[in-house]
């Protein structure tokens, strides 16, 4: 998450004005590459080395809005057998609350969620500061409408099931200290099931949709123009609307 850690402060006001952000939700299966897509494009604008309080585009993701888990949950959680891929697995109205909060240009303070323990790190989290451009990714984002329609722009990041199993495999060992044998058993239990029942059919909402992710350079480059184009002023024609100018088109991009 392009973000900083601890607390500060950044005038949200420019020209005297506030502007308000354009909000893009990024949304698509378990390691489909939603991350990755969302960190090039802060690469290629030049974003990723610019000081977090200076940032014209900032970056969150929806894993960091897991909801507190009880202690019954957190021991199914250790076993396996708890499904994070369900829509209520996330704090849904406290996501909601920071996007309107990111939107009406306040600082925000971004929960740290461990995925080892299960839990938020008490006394962390990430500050985001006001940006002209703000990226939102997770499986589930699109999933609720009062969220959804936060957004100026949805993308769906399109990837082969296989890349994705795989790709989860590789993360979950190596970053979260899972076994293969769990790994595989919540995939066929939870993540998969849950792709198909709540992930899949939010696919509809997209206003872009990106086979292969971050692979796809062309569709990267073409989102990556338009964010130029808000960053350089053109966000003026979009200032007030609630949504990109493709509404209603479902556009591609192979």
């Amino acid at each position: 998450m392009a973000g900083c850690n601890g607390v500060g402060t950044r005038n949200g006001v420019k020209n005297g004005l506030h502007r308000k952000p354009f909000i893009i939700g990024v949304a698509g299966g378990t390691a489909s590459g939603k991350s990755s897509v969302c960190a090039r494009i802060m690469e290629l604008l030049g974003q990723h080395e610019v000081d977090c309080k200076q940032r014209q585009v900032a970056i969150l993701s929806q894993d960091s809005f897991y909801k507190v888990l009880t202690p019954e949950e957190k021991a199914k959680a250790f076993k396996g057998q708890f499904n994070f891929d369900h829509p209520d697995a996330f704090d849904n109205a406290l996501i909601e609350e920071t996007l309107r909060n990111i939107i009406s240009g306040q600082t925000v303070h971004i929960p740290v969620y461990d995925f080892v323990t299960h839990a938020r790190r008490e006394g962390e989290f990430i500050t985001i500061y006001p940006a002209d451009v703000v990226l939102f990714e997770g499986i589930l984002v699109f999933y609720y409408r009062n969220i959804r329609d936060l957004f100026n722009m949805k993308l769906f990041v399109d990837t082969d099931a296989d890349t994705r199993l795989s790709r989860r495999v590789l993360r979950d060992i190596n970053e979260r200290g899972r076994d293969l044998e769990n790994v595989l058993v919540q995939y066929t239990t939870f993540v998969k099931p849950a792709f198909e029942e709540f992930c899949l059919p939010t696919k509809k909402y997209a206003d872009v949709i990106i086979p292969r992710g971050v692979e796809n350079k062309v569709a990267i480059n073409l989102i990556v123009q338009h964010i130029q184009d808000l960053m350089n002023g053109g966000w003026k024609r979009h200032n007030g609307r609630n949504r990109a100018d493709s509404e209603g088109m479902e556009i591609t991009l192979h």
